[in-house]
């Protein structure tokens, strides 16, 4: 499956969130690619809200992850890789563990997770225009 998507502002978050909805029931990660400031976690965020998560949600830089949870009781992981060194600081901390145990992994940079990012997960793809305009492509296509 493959939808792309335009974002004029980033009012328009939810769109993102709408969009991944029915790639949920294939897989509990989710990859999000794009530069420095093209919104991965203002997106995240809008993603984290629609699925109920009620406390602050903000990216996790230094901590490399954070966790929420949702009113309905849905563990969700928020990974920020972009500080790791290699993909070995990723097992290190636990991956396999965050793997085993979360319902729902929402991953920036992923890149440098290496091959320790699962084959299934969905892919986000972030591109930044010159105004706020942001094109959106999600696929779980390998």
């Amino acid at each position: 499956m493959h939808v792309t998507l335009t974002v004029s502002t980033p009012d328009q978050s939810q769109l993102v969130s709408e969009a991944i909805q029915p790639f949920l029931k294939d897989s509990n990660v989710f990859c999000f690619h794009g530069d420095l400031g093209a919104g991965k976690t203002t997106f995240i965020k809008s993603i984290c809200k629609d699925l109920g998560v009620t406390s602050n949600t903000s990216s996790p830089t230094f901590s490399i992850v954070n966790e929420y949870e949702s009113n309905a009781g849905m563990k969700i992981l928020h990974f920020d890789l972009y500080r790791l060194n290699n993909p070995q600081e990723l097992y290190d901390i636990g991956w396999y563990d965050y793997l085993s145990e979360a319902d729902l992994l929402l991953i920036e940079w992923p890149e440098m997770g290496g091959e320790l990012i699962p084959e299934e997960a969905v892919h986000v793809h972030i591109e930044q225009q010159e105004n706020e305009t942001r094109i959106i492509s999600i696929t779980n296509e390998k």
